[in-house]
């Protein structure tokens, strides 16, 4: 008799993939990962799935967001355009948190939690998920009228 997946059994074998695959990213890219070591991981086709370009761009942005992937077209090979919010423009060495964040949904879908995201860009940046949450935050913190999730103590948006 076989064993039947649930829902949660998928949520932690998703969990534990973006686990290996952010620590992978930290072996191949780290120990420090900056803007250029961003652009060379959103190249590598092991690791970011499908193609991405970085665009300093709020116009797609809801309201609070401070990044965002949006699809080049119907299918998910065409591409995908990681809207930041402009204000990060001349902060190019805060945007690997941001973007790392992203490319859980570039990966994974809209299947991939925030828990996922932030379990991916700790392990990238080889730090702890407490750690790169805070980070997040103090992101939000230092730009008002962004948001993390609404439940971030630091969260500008009110």
């Amino acid at each position: 008799m076989s064993q039947r997946l649930t829902v949660d059994d998928a949520r932690q074998s998703l969990n534990a993939h973006v686990a290996a695959k952010g620590a992978e990213i930290h072996a191949q890219y780290g120990p420090v990962i900056g803007w250029d070591q961003l652009l060379r991981i959103l190249e590598d086709r092991e690791l970011v799935r499908y193609p991405c370009e970085i665009v300093f761009d709020a116009g797609p942005l809801r309201e609070g967001e401070f990044a965002h992937p949006t699809p080049k077209g119907d299918r998910p090979e065409t591409g995908f355009t990681i809207h930041v919010h402009p204000r990060f423009a001349a902060q190019r060495q805060r945007v690997p948190y941001l973007v790392l964040y992203q490319l859980v949904v570039v990966n994974y879908g809209e299947f991939a939690s925030s828990d996922d995201a932030e379990t991916f860009g700790a392990m990238a940046l080889g730090i702890s998920k407490d750690e790169y949450y805070h980070a997040l935050c103090e992101l939000v913190r230092d730009n008002p009228g962004l948001i993390l999730c609404g439940e971030c103590p630091h969260d500008g948006g009110d």
